[in-house]
């Protein structure tokens, strides 16, 4: 069996040895943080199994770095946790579970060191690393999942159909896996994902979007998706985004493949934004598209797709369990505004479309040039770099307007509630057509973005309505 003590370099774990020792208690470092130290990638959380009480022997180790009130404890799992210069440790009693087919929740009982390792999700988080001194740094791996860290494989230690029937939050956890390495989920643990996809209906959505946004966050969150489709799931999480598969044809004229396509904006986005609600306005999209398809003059059509698919997201997001807060709102605007910006990149970019375009965007302006730039996925080369290149001028557009006459965060020097002073109006139609037209003047470049300039614009406005000031300039300044 190989040593890896050579890799055990943290003084924590001679520390943990020493009050292994101490104590004589048998430990154990277990899990992801071994996987991932095999795998060479960085990792500060380390799970600690305990041929004991895990919550006993944790507070000896508080005791022993002088920071026992540090120690969190959770009787209820037998499990305790501590935070130590920037590290996380926790330690739990080595156990055995059963299942009740109706719940996810274990019942638990004390156990061995075979015990623990034979209830792991996958062979690769089963492997344990020895802190005691007769054998310190020597690595147990019953389920051969070092050969299976070698081989890139994601496995079950044991019969992947109870795995997977006992706890099905591992089917969502295999997939994050293999999205997250870069590995390939064992064919027989694929075919018992699928088998086992219903069990799903067990798991509370808040546990599935837990997952699923690990899943967004991985470097290309299509894998995880493509494996999610696969294997049936996502037909029972996202049935919205399985409605975009197939390609139509009709008159020997085939509309774009919108599943994939969309998979494709979204790895463009994970490549340059790490902003999880970007990544999921570009999963929603072309979400509307199978809703408005039609087939007119020989040409596919989604007319008005974006505005349908805003309105979409809030019922997504609560199907979902995702908050219903200003990040939905965050999706929905950059979902609703994701084409506002290609008639301009197709035709000639003129200030007044770029200021519209900075006004309505606001602050989301850059990510919504991300997502507009990551849902060009033409696979003809020409046509691509000429997007591309338009986006370019777009971008350098506004930053001259922005130097020039405009704020990202601009707003109108004259508001509705300044207009109904000035005229002693109450709230009504012809207060927001006046708002509205010294807005789009400035837009327009019609008249300047300054207060005087608003001010004598809003006058004509109420003049040929009918309408006379109740306050002059002076006093409204």
């Amino acid at each position: 069996m190989a040593n890896l003590k050579h890799k055990l370099e943290n003084p924590i774990f001679h520390q943990i040895a020493q009050v292994a020792k101490e104590s004589n208690t048998k430990v154990y470092v277990i899990g992801g943080y071994v996987r991932d130290l095999l795998l060479g990638i960085p990792c500060k959380d380390l799970d600690f199994v305990i041929a004991g009480s895990g919550i006993e022997f944790a507070q000896k180790i508080g005791e022993k770095l002088k920071c026992k009130r540090n120690v969190v404890v959770y009787r209820n799992f037998g499990t305790a946790m501590l935070r130590y210069r920037g590290i996380e440790l926790e330690f739990v009693g080595a156990r055995k579970e059963s299942y009740d087919r109706n719940s996810r929740k274990p019942i638990v009982e004390d156990g061995t060191l075979d015990d623990d390792q034979k209830r792991r999700d996958f062979t690769i988080n089963a492997l344990a690393i020895s802190l005691n001194p007769e054998d310190f740094g020597e690595l147990t791996d019953p389920f051969n999942g070092l050969k299976d860290l070698e081989n890139q494989i994601i496995k079950t230690p044991l019969d992947p159909d109870i795995t997977f029937s006992d706890d099905p939050l591992r089917m969502l956890r295999a997939i994050r896996f293999a999205c997250r390495l870069g590995f390939t989920i064992h064919p027989q643990t694929e075919a018992a994902i699928a088998k086992n996809k219903e069990r799903m209906s067990i798991v509370s959505k808040e546990r599935i979007v837990d997952e699923l946004n690990k899943i967004m966050m991985t470097n290309n969150p299509s894998v995880g998706f493509k494996l999610l489709d696969k294997t049936g799931l996502l037909e029972l999480i996202l049935p919205q985004l399985t409605k975009l598969k197939g390609v139509e044809v009709k008159e020997g004229r085939a509309h774009k493949e919108i599943f994939l396509h969309t998979l494709q904006v979204l790895d463009n986005v994970a490549a340059v934004s790490d902003n999880m609600w970007l990544r999921y306005a570009a999963l929603f999209h072309d979400i509307a598209k199978p809703n408005v398809k039609k087939f007119i003059n020989n040409t596919w059509t989604f007319h008005n797709h974006e505005f349908i698919g805003a309105k979409m997201i809030p019922t997504i997001f609560k199907a979902m369990k995702l908050p219903l807060n200003d990040k939905m709102k965050y999706v929905q605007k950059i979902v609703g505004m994701h084409h506002r910006a290609i008639p301009i990149s197709n035709n000639e970019i003129t200030d007044s479309a770029v200021r519209r375009l900075m006004y309505d965007a606001g602050t989301d302006l850059d990510d919504l040039l991300i997502l507009c730039e990551a849902d060009i996925t033409s696979k003809i080369e020409e046509k691509k770099i000429k997007f591309l290149n338009n986006y370019k001028i777009v971008r350098r557009k506004i930053k001259e307007l922005e130097q020039k006459d405009f704020r990202r965060t601009w707003q109108p020097p004259i508001d509705g509630n300044f207009i109904m002073e000035t005229f002693n109006l109450k709230p009504s139609r012809l207060v927001g057509q006046i708002k509205d037209c010294i807005k789009d003047s400035i837009l327009d470049g019609k008249i300047e973005n300054t207060f005087e300039a608003a001010y004598n614009l809003m006058l004509k406005k109420g003049e040929e309505n009918g309408l006379k000031p109740v306050k002059n300039l002076s006093e409204n300044k």
